[in-house]
């Protein structure tokens, strides 16, 4: 199992305690879930917030960090014979806990009366929102609270404590990601090399799954892999591909320790692009390029959000899909027809960073409100950025028939759009380009030694080749 040093979970824990003052936090570590049959369970993948605070990517664990006391606690079972006949030697809890600096350690069963002693004292209880029916049914269990109100009731002291803590990188985790990103490299040119004719989507779906696992891990969340790329998440691998099919592919790493890639890369099936094809993907590199070069620490993402929409407007209008002027198009919302979504979102331990707390902790904390707007509404990121913010970067450019459709016949923005054109495109596609962003003291850099090839060029070369 890795771990970073003790201390930096303890100084984690500490931190926290200088945040919140009083009562306890019970972080409940995940168990594992049956897949088909109780004895058959899914991979296990430990709770994120347990994971940074408490290091132990094992099922069976819960956590307790006491701020009145300033101790910390886990509960667990060591395990029995039984268990030694199917798993083999297993090391102590006491062991586990103080690879991450913690000395208090008790059986699971214990954890009930710990905390039916702070609830006579009428002392605080913190929780995060729960996000499994497990953990909900748990905590109904050991607070009383049923387990239909357990997200509602939870700790707003502590969400936003964790995200504060979170959203900001540490040295470690920064170096960690860096190392990781090698593999979503891996992943993407494995792909790359077999998007060739007569090849299934779920062919190269396989094989990228195959090398995460090989490193120990898994894909951080399903992968996205379609020539149906206009689809924005699209998970049907079903079709089978033929030279000239615009491929997109989007997927990521989750490593051992939990951290995440996230990358999209859009390229043809057998490496040749089409004129049309080179100036619409020139343009979502343009957009995401651009936005690489303006993010820095005193920024709003969604700042970074508009100049993406902007350059893909420009450009758009210079094809003569759109029309008028760029900054008046973006305002009046014509661009959402080709990029209904929102520029990136914060990554770390989770792929989503922290979502499961709040999408709106996490993206707009109380600095900013998030839009009611088409396409602005899904930007999940919006935040003034800071040095050591971790930040997707995915500009897109769609042609998404139905929504093509439902505008044309309302009338929408037709000042600015231009419907007979954009007809002929309805069986284009969608191309995506998205980094990995880590806003620095001064700027921002994309993570990892080598980006995942992106220029045409550098496609062209790869692209099914032997």
């Amino acid at each position: 199992m890795e771990l970073f040093n003790k201390k930096v979970y303890k100084d984690r824990r500490d931190i926290l305690r200088s945040k919140i003052k009083s009562g306890i936090a019970i972080f409940p570590g995940n168990v594992n879930v049956p897949y088909n049959y109780p004895a058959n369970p899914f991979r296990f993948r430990q709770d994120s917030s347990f994971l940074y605070y408490f290091g132990l990517n094992m099922p069976g664990f819960t956590a307790v960090i006491d701020f009145d006391e300033g101790k910390d606690y886990i509960f667990g079972d060591d395990i029995g014979i039984e268990d030694i006949i199917w798993m083999g030697p297993q090391p102590a809890v006491k062991d586990l806990a103080a690879k991450v600096g913690v000395e208090n350690t008790y059986p699971l069963n214990e954890l009930n009366t710990f905390v039916g002693n702070a609830k006579e004292k009428n002392r605080k209880i913190h929780f995060l929102p729960p996000y499994r029916y497990q953990t909900k049914l748990f905590l109904q269990d050991l607070t009383g609270i049923p387990a239909g109100e357990t997200s509602s009731k939870a700790s707003i002291d502590l969400i936003k404590a964790v995200v504060d803590m979170r959203l900001i990188k540490d040295k470690y985790e920064i170096d960690y990601l860096d190392k990781i990103m090698d593999v979503g490299y891996e992943m993407h040119v494995t792909a790359m090399i077999m998007a060739k004719e007569g090849v299934y989507e779920r062919e190269i779906v396989g094989a990228m799954e195959g090398v995460a696992a090989g490193y120990g891990g898994s894909v951080s969340f399903p992968v996205i892999l379609s020539k149906r790329g206009e689809i924005l998440h699209n998970e049907n691998h079903e079709n089978l591909l033929k030279n000239g099919d615009l491929l997109l592919v989007d997927a990521g790493f989750d490593s051992p320790m939990g951290y995440a890639t996230d990358h999209t890369r859009t390229f043809v099936v057998g490496g040749k692009f089409s004129e049309l094809q080179k100036s619409i993907y020139n343009i979502v590199l343009a957009a995401n390029d651009s936005v690489h070069e303006a993010s820095k620490p005193g920024i709003q993402y969604k700042e970074m959000h508009f100049l993406a929409c902007k350059v893909i407007a420009q450009g758009l209008i210079d094809m003569g899909i759109m029309k008028g002027n760029a900054e008046e198009a973006v305002a009046a919302g014509a661009h959402t027809l080709f990029m209904p979504h929102g520029l990136g979102h914060a990554m770390g331990l989770d792929v989503h960073d922290m979502e499961g707390l709040g999408e709106d902790f996490v993206g707009y904390g109380d600095e900013l409100k998030r839009s009611t707007e088409f396409g602005t509404a899904y930007l999940r990121f919006a935040r003034t950025l800071k040095p050591g913010h971790v930040v997707t970067n995915e500009p897109g450019i769609y042609f998404i028939p139905a929504l093509i459709d439902k505008c044309k016949s309302e009338g929408l923005n037709k000042d600015f759009i231009n419907y007979d054109e954009v007809e002929k495109l309805k069986n284009f596609g969608g191309i995506r380009l998205e980094d990995d962003m880590l806003i620095t003291e001064n700027g921002s850099r994309n993570l990892g030694k080598n980006r995942i090839p992106v220029y045409l060029e550098e496609l062209s070369e790869i692209i099914g080749k032997e």
